[in-house]
């Protein structure tokens, strides 16, 4: 048993013994599985590193395999892009008129250090691409979060000869092509060829093209006769034109020639001294006036500056910098005839040469903006332009849109509707509202107190309605006011511009206008009609534009319907074409009590005199008025407003069909005047200045029998010297239903008004 036991335990031992001998094999054994782990995944990094670099290979040859061939004269050529006209003619291509070329040999060493210090430093070492500097920008996005280029020279200049600018256009395909093609181009073109196509290819603001050109234009000199902060100006201005154009943004233009000044100091182009003095010079020092030999581009220096901010707001395109086929509504012939309307003195009598005027011509029919000049005696290359300037006041133009159309539309009125024309003070305010002659009416219609223009029966309208209402009213109509208020019953004047969003000019009040003419449809004005890229590819989705319905169609057309009037018998009689079926209304804003006591007044004064009529092809707003709104319009320069319309409106409505505008269904032509369609009640006259709509539910049948009401006379007010004129007075007497013997329209009343008249043969200048 003894020897069983100790068996046993030597079996025991021994297996214990061996069990400890085993174990550092169990420890070499894990150590060469976590090895041969490791192994795996860098064998499997390496694999998915040689996929992905195969892979990036595979997809930079798909996409380089498409890329446009090198064509030597895109190379060459500027990247300006092409206005055309409505009809499909060429008009200019911008920028390429004036370009001055410099040749290799003649590029001075001067401009070669600044270009290449500050954009691409490894320029004369590269192969058109730069691994360094991509690597180099990649590191300085990452950690500073700027937004760091990594185009070599080469590649900017295959993107300004080949392809779009714009950050949104800058894809993975595009870069690839571009680099692609950077590399071939320095396989065909030295250096210094490459050097001189992006010297003389760049955009330098104020359409111009090449660095030499600049030099022409900004200095008078050229490139090698420059100083160093002038050559450093050049050389950094390729990179943003606009936002480092000296003229304009001097600050931004001094930064960035700074910038190019550091470089070539880091560079070592440069001494310390050299920097100092240069970065110390005014950057504004030598510049000239820049003046356009393009005597073409004069006519439509304002209406291409809109063109270009259309395309750049809808497209996000440049039109600088991507070479755009740019179609727009233009009309060449009425553009022309505006320019020369307003900046000669073949057709009106101007004051003076500083006399501004703005005028817009709109399609009624489509919103497209056929005409348009926002200045006069300027020629500036893209200047202000003052037809889309909403800082000025249009007066009463403002009447049929934010009080009658309103009250037509929301209250139901007719034209027929009286109202009592009395003192009146804005609501809640001590303030009194006068009428342009300090005088009243008493009971009027609705149709007398728009055509005689009344202030009082406006500003009562407007109270009527809401601001609200007239709010939504005039959105519709692409008008809105930050905050509206009484006063701008008879005032565009707005407390906040914001641009342009807020507040009335000559576009938005032609566009607004000429909803009235086409029955109700507000079109949203429209420069361009249809884009074409470098490519072949046509854009014109992006601007299109579809009419929403602003008003009924009874509103519309008893607005016009009354503005009709205005311009054959109210206050709007110098605008009158023999023959021509046309509506239209004046417009005149004040100078306030402190202003006036600063000015002259014996002969009248006034800082801004509209008009604004249209037909059923045409609307047209014109304001006139002096940049300095403390130079008054006299008394024997208010017809300007009204001769410009009259004079162009003559001219493009000789060219398309002269028709009146038809009355819809819902209307009903009692006398003079117009009712929706059983809404007609006896008129009752208000009494007092707390005035209340004399619609009513109960409709009665007119009898056989008319007479005509005389309306009250006015208050025997004197007329101020500042407005010292009458309307015309009325051809015929206003014909209104009385109140127990109400007028009968005849059978033959379709509706349609008779021709208009001709003019008189001499009629007064009419303020409000």
């Amino acid at each position: 048993m003894a020897n069983e036991s100790r068996s046993r335990t030597a079996r025991h031992d021994s297996k214990k013994s061996s069990g400890n001998k085993k174990a550092p094999k169990n420890k070499n054994t894990r150590k060469s599985s976590i090895g041969s782990i490791l192994l795996k995944i860098f064998m499997g990094l390496f694999f998915l590193g040689c996929v992905a670099i195969l892979s990036g290979m595979g997809l930079f040859w798909w996409y380089a395999k498409d890329a446009p061939a090198l064509d030597e004269s895109k190379l060459d050529s500027t990247v300006s892009s092409r206005f055309y006209a409505a009809n499909g003619d060429l008009i200019t291509e911008f920028g390429s008129e004036t370009r001055e070329k410099i040749t290799a040999s003649d590029i001075p060493q001067q401009l070669e250090d600044a270009i290449v210090s500050v954009e691409d430093r490894r320029f004369y070492q590269h192969i058109g691409v730069d691994p360094i500097r991509i690597v180099g920008s990649a590191l300085s996005n990452a950690t500073t979060g700027g937004m760091q280029g990594g185009s070599t020279l080469t590649q900017q200049l295959i993107k300004l000869s080949f392809f779009s600018t714009n950050a949104e256009d800058q894809t993975l395909r595009r870069k690839a092509q571009e680099a692609w093609m950077a590399v071939r181009l320095e396989q065909t073109k030295s250096k210094q060829e490459i050097l001189t196509y992006y010297i003389n290819k760049v955009y330098m603001s104020n359409g111009l093209y090449g660095m030499q050109t600049a030099a022409t234009k900004f200095y008078g000199k050229s490139l090698d006769e420059l100083d160093l902060a002038q050559t450093a100006l050049l050389a950094g201005l390729p990179n943003a034109p606009s936002a480092f154009d000296p003229y304009v943004n001097a600050d931004n233009a001094k930064k960035r020639r700074d910038v190019v000044l550091k470089a070539m100091l880091d560079n070592e182009k440069i001494t310390q001294d050299e920097y100092d003095t240069a970065v110390a010079e005014d950057v504004q020092e030598g510049l000239q006036d820049i003046s356009d030999d393009n005597q073409e581009w004069k006519y439509f220096d304002n209406y291409f500056n809109e063109v270009i901010a259309e395309v750049k707001e809808k497209t996000g395109k440049d039109v600088y910098t991507d070479g755009l086929d740019i179609y727009t509504n233009i009309d060449v012939d009425a553009q022309k005839r505006l320019y020369d309307i307003v900046n000669s003195d073949d057709y009106i009598d101007y004051p003076d040469d500083e006399m501004q005027v703005a005028a817009t011509l709109i399609d009624v029919n489509t919103g497209k903006v056929t005409a348009q000049i926002g200045a006069r005696n300027n020629d500036a290359v893209l200047g202000n332009n003052l037809a889309v300037n909403v800082t000025r006041d249009f007066g009463s133009t403002v009447k049929p849109i934010t009080d009658y159309g309103p009250a037509f539309q929301f209250l139901e009125n007719s034209t027929g509707r009286t109202i009592l024309d009395e003192p009146y003070n804005y609501v809640g305010t001590d303030i009194p509202i006068y009428n342009w002659d300090r005088q009243y009416m008493g009971n009027i219609t609705l149709r007398t107190a728009l055509v005689q223009s009344r202030n009082v029966p406006a500003a009562k309208l407007f109270e009527e309605v809401g601001a609200d209402n007239i709010s939504d009213f005039l959105s519709g109509l692409g008008i809105e006011y930050n905050a509206i208020t009484q006063s701008n019953a008879i005032s565009s004047n707005t407390d906040k511009i914001d641009g342009s969003k807020y507040g009335i000019s000559s576009l938005k009040l032609s566009a607004a206008y000429a909803a009235f003419a086409n029955g109700g449809t507000y079109y949203e004005p429209q420069y361009v009609n249809k884009i074409v890229y470098q490519d072949g590819t046509e854009d014109e989705d992006s601007f299109n534009v579809s009419g929403e319905k602003a008003m009924d169609d009874t509103t519309a057309y008893m607005v016009t319907d009354i503005l009709k009037d205005v311009i054959s018998q109210g206050t709007g009689t110098n605008a009158l074409i023999d023959g021509l079926y046309q509506a239209g209304k004046t417009g005149t804003s004040n100078y306030t009590d402190d202003q006036l006591a600063q000015l002259d007044t014996s002969n009248g004064a006034y800082p801004d005199i509209t008009f604004a009529g249209y037909t059923p092809s045409y609307s047209l707003a014109v304001w006139t008025g002096y940049n300095d709104k403390m130079t008054p319009i006299t008394d024997s320069s208010t017809h300007v407003a009204s001769d410009v319309y009259r004079e162009l409106m003559r001219f493009v409505s000789s060219s398309v069909e002269n028709t009146d505008w038809t009355m819809p269904d819902g209307l009903t032509r009692i006398g003079n005047e117009l009712y929706l369609a059983g809404s007609y009640t006896q008129p009752s006259y208000s009494s007092t200045s707390s005035y209340s709509s004399s619609s009513s539910s109960e409709t009665t049948e007119p009898s056989s029998e008319s007479s005509e009401s005389t309306e009250s006379s006015s208050s025997e007010e004197s007329i101020p010297s500042s407005s010292s004129e009458e309307p015309p007075a009325s051809s015929t007497p206003e014909t209104t239903p009385s109140s127990s013997e109400e007028s009968t329209p005849s059978s033959s009343d379709n509706g349609e008004s008779s021709a208009p008249p001709s003019p008189p043969e001499s009629s007064e200048d009419t303020n409000e």
